[in-house]
């Protein structure tokens, strides 16, 4: 165990382990005692937003076609022999992936052969292999996957505000890009992508469950290959606070009217915020949405949301968003009241009652999840893209104090930098 950095939760007495593995590769592992189950996560820190970056070379900043890190994910599972999903039907794990804004991960779960299911991942992610023939077919597929998503009532709500709130930051875009933009991606611009971004050093390699660190390690030194050391940063994005529009609406097939009211949040150029500054959205949020709030209670009673209402934060490199929406009769309605309900905080304040019950809630939530073998290898990749600690998220929880959570509430909810996006049921004839 020479090579690990043990790494304890204080409150918790849950431990993983950390190492630098010498390709260049960050290696996390988290022994489950007792579990039956694994689970293990390959990730780069390049995902949706990345559609620009500065050549280190010139200099010069190298815009890509949006979408191309979801296509690059879609590409990766093929080789010239056959598709990876081929080969772990025959360990019996369970395999998946995904991109998000900021990073793309390829995982998989199993409760027997994690040695050759682990080798599989770290084999066929390595090995990209792309032709015009299999480009080409991967974007009628996407195409195809583009379109449903712009059917899809709750994606366009979404998606929608995104487009509102931001003028120029790429999180305004659909994940998945355009059908436009995906009919510039090439095999020479894939390569170019997998060599820049998919360097092991702008990588994470999480195992948790039941694994020792010296299995891991041992599949490690066999599979991986040396980093080359070199990753282009992203483009800086000048993005202003205010909102690019403050209201957007579309009609569809829907029975009730989707709504979310979204603000966004200064970030500037910071990568991703604290575990202090998310600890006290954790609990704020919790304090505004949760099901013992007053003004959830009060918006049921009086038969504006149902249970499809919530509220949520998210954050990333030069983004911020706090989202509260669902279904309504009379979305205008539940805004003013969430906007009255901001505004009584801000004049009042919160009770150490009332903080002190919505901190318990956040940290019971989190310690549940430690139960959890997939919730437990998110929380680490999350936790190393964001240059925090595994468990400062619970630490910071619990050292949290209530003036942590009143200066979010006045910094992050500007009027100014608020968007309203709806999608409401087709008009009738007639």
């Amino acid at each position: 165990m020479s090579n690990w950095t043990e790494l304890t939760c204080s409150h918790t007495g849950e431990r993983c382990y950390h190492m630098q593995h010498a390709s260049g590769l960050p290696i996390y592992v988290w022994p489950k005692e007792g579990y039956v189950s694994s689970y293990a996560v390959f990730a780069t820190d390049y995902g949706a937003i990345d559609t620009a970056y500065i050549d280190p070379e010139t200099g010069k900043t190298v815009e890509l076609p949006a979408g191309i890190a979801h296509y690059l994910e879609h590409k990766l599972f093929e080789n010239e022999e056959c598709d990876a999903f081929e080969r772990y039907a025959q360990t019996g794990a369970n395999a998946n992936a995904y991109t998000s804004f900021d990073h793309t991960a390829y995982l998989f779960s199993c409760t027997q052969n994690l040695t050759e299911s682990l080798e599989i991942l770290l084999d066929f992610v390595q090995d990209p292999y792309f032709t015009e023939q299999t480009v080409e077919k991967e974007r009628g597929i996407i195409g195809q996957e583009i379109r449903m998503c712009e059917d899809s009532p709750s994606r366009t709500v979404f998606c929608n505000l995104l487009t509102a709130l931001y003028h120029r930051h790429p999180v305004r875009i659909d994940i998945a890009g355009t059908v436009e933009s995906i009919a510039e991606i090439t095999p020479a611009l894939l390569y170019g992508c997998y060599e820049s971004f998919y360097d092991l050093q702008n990588m994470v390699l999480v195992v948790s469950g039941n694994v020792t660190c010296e299995q891991v390690e041992r599949i490690a030194d066999r599979m991986l290959k040396p980093a080359k050391g070199s990753v282009p940063p992203r483009a800086p994005v000048d993005e202003p606070l205010t909102a690019a529009q403050s209201r957007i609406e579309v009609r569809m097939p829907v029975s009730e009217p989707l709504f979310y009211l979204g603000y966004k949040v200064p970030r500037g150029g910071v990568k991703s915020e604290s575990a202090a500054e998310l600890a006290a959205a954790e609990v704020l949020q919790e304090l505004l949405g949760g099901r013992a709030n007053p003004l959830y209670a009060d918006l049921m009673r009086k038969g504006l949301i149902n249970a499809s209402f919530g509220l949520e934060y998210f954050d990333g490199p030069g983004y911020g968003v706090w989202i509260v929406g669902g279904e309504s009769h009379d979305p205008d309605a539940v805004c003013e009241a969430f906007r009255a309900e901001i505004a009584r905080l801000k004049r009042e304040g919160i009770t150490n009652e009332e903080f002190e019950a919505a901190r318990n809630a956040v940290y019971g939530r989190l310690v549940s999840q430690l139960d959890n073998v997939e919730s437990c290898g998110d929380l680490v990749l999350e936790a190393h893209f964001a240059g925090r600690s595994p468990f400062a998220a619970l630490d910071e929880v619990a050292a949290l104090d209530i003036q942590s959570v009143y200066r979010r509430i006045e910094c992050d909810f500007s009027e100014d930098a608020s968007a309203l996006s709806l999608v409401l049921p087709l008009e009738k004839k007639g």
